[in-house]
């Protein structure tokens, strides 16, 4: 035998429970009905619009993506033409050092043999 309470209430048809069905909450039963699978608004697919948006979405993502990779290669460039400046710089440096140890090394070469030659002389 039913309640009060059940008998006062009314199965709700349309507004709220459309929408906890919609909403994929509700598990296919509406106060208290079971609706036969393949009925209803449960479905595999999504609408249009859910279609539409999902796909924005990707695309404001891939988007967003984009632009920060190709702010991430230019400060990467950025930091390797900095790194080249700095190596031809240094590069500069020791090839200049290398000269001037290359003539300091033949000067030293140019005395060492007048020295050995002017003592050799000097023996005779």
């Amino acid at each position: 035998m039913e309640s009060d309470d059940e008998i006062r209430r009314v199965p709700e048809i349309g507004g709220e429970a459309a929408g906890a069905t919609a909403s994929g909450r509700d598990g296919g039963s509406v106060a208290g009905t079971v609706q036969p699978s393949g009925s209803g608004p449960r479905r595999r697919g999504r609408s249009p619009a859910d279609k539409e948006n999902k796909r924005l979405k990707r695309l404001l993502r891939n988007r967003v993506s984009a632009q920060q990779a190709r702010e991430r290669k230019k400060a990467y460039l950025i930091d390797l033409e900095a790194r080249v400046k700095e190596l031809e710089t240094k590069n500069a440096e020791l090839e200049e050092r290398l000269s001037t140890l290359q003539n300091e090394n033949q000067m030293l070469r140019q005395i060492l043999k007048n020295t050995t030659a002017g003592s050799q002389e000097g023996r005779k």
